[in-house]
């Protein structure tokens, strides 16, 4: 089973610098989608669902902005779109589709580099979403959650880590937030897991040639209950062709 998943930064900007056609040489079983900044009327047909898939997404309210989705070659046995809390489902944050034998969920979440209102959401979205996920664990299903979590964990999981002690996206409530996810909910990041040491980025900010410096961050994951991580085999970060300033990440499981 391979799954994927890239913070698009615009499916339609992605779709241009030929996502699509690396997309149909990947033989993924699913693909989550995040940061689609797109309405379904936005939506051409293969971006509704590529050949082979099922398309099922959560937008938006707000035009150009947000989003996720969720490829699929099976059809899932339910999608639940959204939290069921309205501020945040108004922004396309989460998607879960429940499958033969695991949940798949293609989270998104928010920013808060922009300033203090927004971190504010952050933080509040965070709080919100622990108990979410608590409930995933208990549930006795295989889950695995996949997305933008806006957070590096470790220092391994940035360049620049001295330099960015006190930004969103390092500071330290949100890296000890992650970490009470894996050590005390049980999830398990699933990258880390097969590369414990490699240093390796999945975003690279548009300013000062960080692309060409490699100065990145980690924070796209794929985080799973610990039987269906421990199925995975092979764990890759795709740089040979750009498609937004995320980059996919790709894991096989057996």
């Amino acid at each position: 089973m391979r799954i994927i998943t890239i913070n698009l930064n615009g499916i339609r900007s992605a779709a241009g610098k030929g996502f699509f056609e690396w997309l149909a040489q990947q033989d993924a079983d699913f693909i989550c989608l995040q940061e689609l900044k797109a309405q379904a009327a936005d939506m051409s047909v293969q971006m509704l669902g590529p050949h082979g898939y099922r398309g099922y997404f959560h937008y938006a309210e707000k035009k150009g902005y947000s989003g996720v989705g969720i490829y699929s070659r099976e059809q899932p046995q339910q999608v639940i779109s959204g939290l069921g809390i309205a501020e945040f489902d108004a922004e396309g944050r989460y998607i879960c589709a429940d499958l033969p034998g695991f949940s798949l969920v293609s989270v998104y979440l928010p920013s808060g580099s922009s300033g203090e209102e927004r971190q504010a959401v952050k933080f509040k979205f965070m709080e919100a979403f622990l108990p979410h996920l608590r409930k995933l664990r208990a549930s006795g299903r295989e889950v695995v959650i996949c997305g933008d979590w806006n957070i590096a964990h470790k220092e391994i999981d940035l360049k620049n880590w001295r330099g960015n002690k006190k930004n969103s996206g390092f500071l330290p409530e949100e890296r000890a937030w992650l970490t009470g996810l894996f050590d005390e909910a049980g999830f398990v990041d699933v990258f880390r897991l097969v590369h414990p040491e490699l240093e390796a980025y999945t975003w690279w900010s548009n300013r000062g040639q960080a692309w060409a410096k490699d100065v990145g961050w980690r924070i796209d994951y794929q985080i799973a209950t610990p039987d269906i991580a421990a199925h995975a085999q092979a764990a890759s970060i795709y740089k040979a062709q750009r498609f937004s300033d995320h980059a996919p990440l790709i894991i096989d499981y057996l």
